[in-house]
C-alpha cells in the first residue's frame, strides 16, 4: 500500500511538472478530504439559513422547494463542465490557467487576467459572505438566549465578523496535514446537522405550525412585487449561493493525492449530494414553518430559519441546534479561506497580483502560503465594511460571490470550444455530452448574472438599490485599468502562467501520461477488490 501511495504521489508530481509547476505543497489531502472541502464550503444547512430570505419572499414554499430543484440541475451542469477541465489540468491556478492554455494567443493573456481577478474577487467575497452569515447567526443566538429582547447593531455584528475572519486566518496558517484532517470532521458535522433537521423538525413541530402538502409544495407567495415568473428566478440565489465555490477542490489540487481523479469527482459528488440533501431540508422547512411568512421575515431574531426552529424546538432546543449551525458555518468560512488563499497564491505565483513577490512565499515552518492567507483575510474585512452602508450593500457581497465566480467559470468553459486548442481530457470525461452540457452551463450562468444585478423590488430607492453591479463592475474595471496602465500595466509584462520548472520533453510527457493512466487503472482495481 505504501508503494502504491508513493506511485500516486510521483504521478501527481509528474503531471504538475508537465503543467509547468514544481511541487511546493505537501500532498496531504485524500480523495475524501478533497470532497470534504467542497462539501464543507457548501455547508448546506447554515448556508440555507443565511439566504432563506431570498427564496421566502420570492415565491414562498413553492420557490423554496421547486426553485431549489430547478437551480440544482443547472448547477450540476456547471460543475460537470468545471470537473472536466479540473481533471485535465489539476493545478491551483485552475480557472485562469485553463483559460490561458485553451484561448487564442491574441487574447489569452487578457482573458486569463480577467478570469484570475474574477476568481480572486469571487473567492474573497465568498469568505466575506460566509463569515458575515456566521456573525449574523451568532447574534441570532444571543437574541434567542435573551428571550428575543436583544437586537444587534451593525457595529456589534461587524465586530464579531472581524473576530471570525481573523480567527480563520490563524486556522489557515496551520500545516496542510492539519487542514486536511479537519475536512472529515466538517463533513460528518454537516451531514449530521442536515439529517437532524430533515428528520427532527417535522417530529418536533406543533400542529399549528404544520402545513398541508398542497401549501408546502404548491403555495406561491410573492411579497416583493416582481412578476411571479421573475420572482421565482430571483429565488434561485438561495441555491446558487449555497451550492457554490465548488472550484475550491481545484485550488487545493496541488495538495491532493490522485488529483486528476479526486478533484473532478469531489466537485460532482459535492454538488449532487448537496442538491438532494438541500431539497430535503427545504421540503422539511416548507412543511414546518407555518403560513405567516411576513412574521418569519420580520422576526426579532432577524433570522427566518432561527425563528422556525424557535417555533418548533423552543428556546433551549433551538439554542442547542443553533450552536451547531454556527459551528458548521464557522467551519465553512475556514475551508473557504483555505481555498481562496490557494487561488491567490497561484495567481501571485504567476505575478498577476499587486505585491506578488511578497504574496508568493511559502512559510518555512508550516509549508503553507501564510502571506496570501492574511491577504484574503484583510480584503474580507474591507468588504465587510459595506455593512455600514445598509442591508442592500452587504447583500451585494452575497450576490457578488456568485456572479464573480460565474464570470470566472464561464470563460474557460467557453474558450475550450470557441478557440482551436489541443485540449486533452483527463480521467473524468463527458465525451459527446461535453459540448451540450457546456452550452447549458454558460447560458445559465450568463442569464443569472444579469438577473442578480436587479434590485429586490421593482420600486426601489438609493438605500434599497442592488449594488452588486457597482461592486463587481468597479473591481473588474480597476483590474482592466491595471492591465492597460501605461508602462506598469499587466499588458506590458503579464504572460499568463509562468513555469517554475524546466520544460518537459515530449518523451517525458508521454511517460508521465502513461504513469497517470497506469495509476488510475491500479486505483480502479484496488477499489474493485475492496468492494
Amino acid at each position: 500500500m505504501g508503494s502504491s501511495q508513493h506511485a500516486v504521489a510521483k504521478a501527481d508530481e509528474a503531471l504538475l511538472a508537465e503543467l509547468g509547476y514544481k511541487q511546493e505543497f505537501k500532498r496531504a489531502f485524500t480523495p475524501l478530504e478533497v470532497f470534504g472541502i467542497a462539501f464543507s464550503i457548501i455547508g448546506l444547512l447554515p448556508s440555507i439559513a443565511s439566504v432563506l430570505y431570498y427564496a421566502m419572499p420570492n415565491g414562498g414554499p413553492a420557490a423554496m422547494v421547486w426553485g431549489w430543484a430547478v437551480a440544482s440541475l443547472f448547477i450540476l451542469c456547471v460543475g460537470m463542465s468545471i470537473a472536466e477541465l479540473g481533471s485535465a489540468a489539476p493545478t491551483s491556478g485552475g480557472l485562469y490557467f485553463w483559460t490561458h492554455s485553451l484561448s487564442s494567443p491574441r487574447c489569452r493573456n487578457f482573458l486569463a487576467w480577467i478570469v484570475g481577478y474574477a476568481n480572486t474577487i469571487g473567492s474573497i467575497a465568498s469568505v466575506a459572505s460566509i463569515d458575515w452569515g456566521c456573525a449574523v447567526q451568532v447574534m441570532a443566538a444571543v437574541s434567542i438566549g435573551s428571550g428575543q429582547t436583544f437586537t444587534a447593531t451593525s457595529g456589534q455584528t461587524f465586530g464579531v465578523y472581524v473576530a471570525i475572519v481573523l480567527s480563520h486566518g490563524v486556522v489557515c496558517c496551520f500545516g496542510t496535514a492539519v487542514l486536511a484532517r479537519l475536512q472529515t470532521v466538517y463533513v460528518v458535522l454537516n451531514v449530521a446537522l442536515c439529517l437532524a433537521v430533515i428528520i427532527g423538525l417535522p417530529a418536533a413541530t406543533p400542529k399549528e405550525y404544520m402545513n398541508t402538502a398542497s401549501y408546502a409544495l404548491g403555495n406561491f407567495t410573492n411579497l416583493n412585487g416582481w412578476p411571479d415568473g421573475y420572482a421565482f428566478i430571483l429565488s434561485f440565489l438561495a441555491p446558487l449561493w449555497t451550492i457554490s465555490a465548488y472550484d475550491s477542490s481545484v485550488h487545493i489540487s496541488e495538495e491532493s493525492s490522485n488529483a486528476a481523479t479526486a478533484v473532478p469527482w469531489a466537485i460532482v459528488s459535492a454538488i449532487g449530494i448537496a442538491g438532494i440533501l438541500g431539497w430535503a431540508i427545504n421540503v422539511s422547512l416548507a412543511f414546518c414553518m407555518g403560513s405567516d411568512l411576513t412574521y418569519l421575515l420580520d422576526s426579532p431574531i432577524a433570522q427566518p430559519m432561527a425563528q422556525i426552529f424557535f417555533n418548533s424546538f423552543g428556546q433551549n432546543g433551538t439554542l442547542a441546534l443553533w450552536s451547531i449551525v454556527v459551528l458548521v458555518q464557522y467551519m465553512m468560512g475556514s475551508s473557504m479561506m483555505l481555498a481562496a488563499s490557494r487561488q491567490s497564491f497561484a495567481f501571485a505565483r504567476d505575478g498577476a497580483l499587486p505585491f506578488s513577490s511578497y504574496l508568493y512565499r511559502m512559510n518555512g515552518f508550516t509549508k503553507t502560503p501564510v502571506n496570501t492567507v492574511w491577504f484574503v483575510a484583510g480584503f474580507s474585512v474591507i468588504l465587510g465594511m459595506l455593512s455600514f452602508a445598509g442591508a442592500q450593500a452587504i447583500n451585494a457581497i452575497f450576490a457578488l460571490s456568485a456572479t464573480a465566480l460565474y464570470i470566472a467559470y464561464a470563460i474557460p468553459i467557453t474558450v475550450r470550444f470557441v478557440f482551436k486548442n489541443d485540449f486533452k481530457p483527463g480521467p473524468f470525461n463527458l465525451g459527446v455530452f461535453s459540448l451540450p452540457i457546456a452550452i447549458i452551463s454558460v447560458s445559465f450562468m450568463a442569464f443569472v448574472d444579469i438577473v442578480f444585478f436587479f434590485p429586490t423590488t421593482p420600486q426601489t430607492s438609493v438605500a434599497d438599490m442592488n449594488y452588486t453591479v457597482v461592486v463587481l463592475g468597479g473591481i473588474l474595471f480597476l483590474s482592466v485599468m491595471w492591465y492597460y496602465f501605461p508602462v506598469y500595466g499587466g499588458v506590458h509584462w503579464f504572460t499568463g502562467p509562468v513555469s517554475n520548472v524546466g520544460k518537459v520533453s515530449e518523451e517525458a510527457a508521454s511517460s508521465i501520461r502513461g504513469s497517470v493512466e497506469k495509476n488510475l487503472h491500479a486505483n480502479v482495481g484496488e477499489a474493485t477488490v475492496e468492494a
